[in-house]
């Protein structure tokens, strides 16, 4: 065994399985978040790996907006129905009727899917939620541990984290607190994309360059759909475009390219100096702070 080695990937790869697995161990009914995104498939996948041959022992769930792309909840489902595994969907216009939360004004959802979620996480009571944000992708998601302390309301307080010296993970919590769980936090875009193709991940055909119609809107291109449709004096047309991430199909912009295989995704992404958030996500430009400051709320 002399000079064994693992790749990066593989090293990444034994990280989060080692994390899930001890997930499992100490918390008593954890719960997978799944969008049908990239990062919740490899986080799906990695958990599969955990267990197998076993089936995977927890639950997954999805706080739908009523903003999702058809696409990617038809994924969500056909996926989680291969996995074999149990999905709860938190519904935020099912909220909206019953009066838990209100629409705003900008049109997006995000604010207000953290009471969906909490509420959810309670009823189900669960105390461990997996989430496949990764450190790469925001500022405030770069300041987080592996294991998120959340208070009894949800809450999370970056001043107020617990170490992880040697990887040793603190998963002591109080009745009504929890805690949220990022097995990719130390994966980049380039190592997600690089793992779905060397494991020939199955993912929402919108990951893939096709020609198209969208419209230009403030720097961004948004592909023309149920939830977006062009505005006076915008003009519509026809490009190669694929998305980057999956959001709310209203707030979504895709990218220019013609990449429409895992490989040529790959060299894409490889050569890109632009993050996928900031590239593609109009609900992040509320402010510099958006993001920590739903989170200190309770968002993901």
């Amino acid at each position: 065994m002399n000079g064994y080695t693992l790749s990066q990937l593989r090293a990444l790869e034994a990280e989060s399985i080692h994390i899930i697995r001890e997930v499992a161990a100490e918390m008593q009914r954890p719960c997978l978040l799944f969008s049908g995104g990239k990062d919740s498939v490899v986080m799906s996948a990695l958990a599969r790996k955990a267990f197998a041959p076993a089936r995977i022992p927890f639950t997954f769930m999805h706080v739908d907006t009523g903003l999702n792309f058809p696409e990617v909840l038809d994924f969500r489902d056909w996926w989680v129905e291969q996995l074999e595994v149990q999905l709860v969907v938190a519904s935020v216009p099912e909220a909206i009727e019953q009066g838990l939360v209100r629409e705003e004004p900008n049109g997006s959802r995000n604010r207000i899917q953290t009471p969906v979620l909490l509420r959810a996480a309670e009823t189900n009571g669960f105390d461990a939620l997996f989430g496949g944000a990764r450190r790469d992708e925001e500022k405030a998601r770069a300041k987080e541990r592996v294991f998120s302390f959340r208070d009894e309301f949800g809450q999370w307080d970056p001043k107020n984290q617990r170490p992880e010296l040697w990887t040793l993970y603190n998963g002591r919590v109080s009745s009504g607190e929890s805690i949220r769980v990022f097995p990719l936090s130390n994966w980049t875009e380039l190592d997600t994309w690089a793992y779905i193709a060397e494991e020939n991940l199955p993912l929402p055909n919108l990951y893939y360059a096709s020609e198209r119609e969208v419209v230009e809107r403030g720097g961004m291109l948004y592909a023309v759909n149920e939830f977006v449709r062009p505005r006076e004096g915008e003009d519509v047309f026809t490009c190669s475009v694929r998305y980057r991430t999956m959001g709310d199909a209203n707030l979504t912009a895709a990218v220019r390219s013609e990449a429409t295989t895992n490989e040529e995704i790959v060299a894409e992404i490889a050569a890109t100096r632009f993050t996928e958030r900031g590239a593609t996500r109009g609900d992040d430009k509320v402010s510099e702070a958006a993001m920590e400051d739903r989170k200190k709320e309770g968002y993901f």
